[in-house]
């Protein structure tokens, strides 16, 4: 399994660099990967493995981001060639401002990765909802956490203008959650579990 996992990854990783040009020329020696630490996929055993850097006879620097806005800002600047698990809303936000990007595939089910968590001294659950309002809550904007954030409040009847939304990467809302400067957090990886 993991050897057709990494197979075919590298096979992706190849089309996506020759759908940007950055080995059409040959001249690369090194390509910058941006992935997600919080989501734990297969390829990250080839990537311990140096089983890319092998197989396409090319250095990878792989660069963790927060977010696949993050992602998308690399991409455009240069400086990362390929997203790893950048996200379908981000994507679509950059391809819509006219980013010339490129999708290869979709990699995770966002419904078993994203959450929203209030903090529990609120006491808020789904009858209570509605005193969401007026509330501090962090989101990473433009990303599918996002977007589960305003399907759980258009669900709950809060309209997200009557709260004060943060744009804040997942493992600091986690943070700022804990230290008590939020009511609620949406995002993803462990911290929010």
């Amino acid at each position: 399994m993991i050897k057709k996992t990494t197979a075919g990854l590298v096979s992706g990783l190849a089309l996506a660099l020759s759908a940007n040009g950055a080995t059409a020329a040959g001249h690369l020696e090194e390509i910058t990967v941006a992935y997600f630490l919080e989501w734990p996929m297969p390829f990250q055993y080839a990537k311990v493995k140096g089983t890319y850097e092998e197989e396409m006879g090319v250095n990878i620097n792989w660069v963790s981001f927060d977010t696949g806005t993050a992602m998308s800002a690399a991409m455009a600047s240069g400086d990362v060639h390929i997203s790893v698990s950048q996200g379908v809303p981000p994507f679509v936000v950059a391809a819509s401002a006219g980013q010339d990007i490129q999708i290869v595939d979709v990699a995770v089910s966002y419904s078993e990765n994203d959450n929203c968590v209030v903090a529990s001294a609120l006491e808020i659950n789904k009858e209570s909802a509605g005193e969401l309002a007026g509330k501090k809550v962090a989101v990473p904007l433009g990303t599918a956490a996002h977007y589960g954030f305003l399907t759980q409040m258009n669900h709950f009847g809060v309209d997200p203008a009557s709260m004060e939304v943060v744009d804040m990467a997942p493992a600091e809302s986690a943070a700022a959650l804990a230290q008590g400067s939020l009511d609620m957090a949406c995002g993803w990886g462990g911290a929010l579990r």
